[in-house]
Parts: structure tokens; sequence; C-alpha cells
């Protein structure tokens, strides 16, 4: 196995343990959360407690698989171009620091639904406070959609410009990129589309598992540098 192909499939390595983002951000909601009902969140939250912890511990190491996955696509691309893979992960840090902050309002929604804290509240206190705390982190997750689409477009340049990853996922890439940024100034223009602009990008959105699978199973193909030879 050359050295390159080792660096891309330790690259999709990290990509595949990223995959933990479904859980926590889709899984995890549909099962402790009720829209526009504090108390019937209240009540799934204290009664998947656990459930809710595993959410809050997956999104803190997912965020921390994050920016591993980062610094290997760095090493993947830096001979290609290094401003660009400089790019990638600066955006990525800035994107796994608000989600890191973000995961503080979960487990303060936490707290207060327990009582926790010394902090005395009355039931339906407790329960919209919770609740708005909860909301915050939605709040979050909205912004920082769009450095999710910020950082594809140096990755889907890089792969474009790499020669050893097919050009036709780098575009796919930087599609992908451009739909999260449409997808978060829909949240801060008109909220009430996410749902449905959701819906009609999910096969821009399957890029990244394309993405990965392709790095960990093929890995990148290196060019042999042309001879006389083969002239």
């Amino acid at each position: 196995m050359t050295p390159l192909k080792k660096t891309a499939r330790i690259a999709g390595l990290w990509y595949l343990c990223f995959s933990l983002g479904p859980f926590y951000l889709l899984y995890v909601p549909s099962h402790t959360i009720v829209h526009n009902d504090a108390g019937g969140t209240a009540a799934l939250v204290l009664g998947h407690e656990t459930l809710f912890r595993w959410g809050m511990l997956a999104e803190t190491v997912g965020t921390v698989i994050f920016v591993g996955l980062s610094l290997a696509l760095y090493r993947l691309f830096e001979n290609v171009d290094r401003h660009r893979a400089r790019q990638l992960v600066a955006l990525v840090l800035v994107s796994s620091a608000f989600s890191l902050a973000s995961v503080l309002f979960n487990a303060a929604a936490l707290l207060v639904f327990r009582g926790d804290g010394g902090v005395v509240f009355e039931s339906h206190m407790r329960e919209t406070i919770g609740m708005l705390l909860i909301r915050i982190h939605g709040q979050a997750s909205g912004v920082n959609e769009m450095f999710w689409g910020f950082w594809l477009l140096p990755f889907g340049s890089l792969v474009v410009k790499s020669r050893f990853l097919p050009r036709w996922l780098g575009y796919w890439l930087l599609l992908d990129g451009v739909a999260w940024v449409v997808m978060s100034g829909a949240w801060f223009l008109a909220p009430q589309y996410n749902d449905v602009l959701f819906k009609y990008l999910q096969p821009v959105f399957f890029v990244e598992l394309v993405a990965m699978l392709w790095l960990l199973i093929l890995g990148a193909k290196e060019h042999r540098p042309i001879t006389a030879a083969t002239i």
C-alpha cells in the first residue's frame, strides 16, 4: 500500500467514526423532544435520561472526531494546496467550538428538569426554562449549518484539484457545501421552509457517505510520473 493510499484510508476511518452525527442530531431528539410542548419534553427527557445523556456524550465525542478528521484531511491534501487545507481545518475548528458550546445548553436543560443546582423553581417554570435551553441548542445547530457547508467548500476544491480522487466527487462535495449554506440561510430568513429544503436536498447530502466509503475502501490513486518510456 502506498503512503498516499494509507493516508487516505486513515482519513476514511476518521470519517467512519464521524458517523455518530445522525444519532445525536436525529435519533435522540426524536425520542426526547416534543415540539412546542415543554411538559411533554420534560417528561420524555426525564423518562429517557440515559438516552439524553448518551446524546450529549456522542455530540461531544463527535466534535473531537470532527477535529481529528480535519487534521487527517490536512495531511492528505497539504501537498495539493496547503492554504486551502488550512482553511478546511480552521472552519472545522470554528464549527467544533460552536458545537461544544451548544452541548452545555442541553446539559443545563437536564439540570433544570431534574431540579438540580440548588435553584428551586415551580414545576411549570422548570419545564419552560428547560424547553427554552433545548430550543437554544437547536437554534445553535441551525447557525452551525453555515459552517457545515463552509468546510466542505475547501474540501471539495481540494478533491477536484488533487487528481488522486475523482473530480465528480469534488464537485458533489462543493454542491453539498452550498446546500448546507442555503439551509442555514433559510434558517435565518425563512425557517418555515427548513424541513422542505432538507427533504429535497437529501440526495446532495449523501455525498459525505460516498466520500467516506471511497476514502476507506479505495483510498487514493497515485499517479505515476510521465517518463520517456511512456510517451
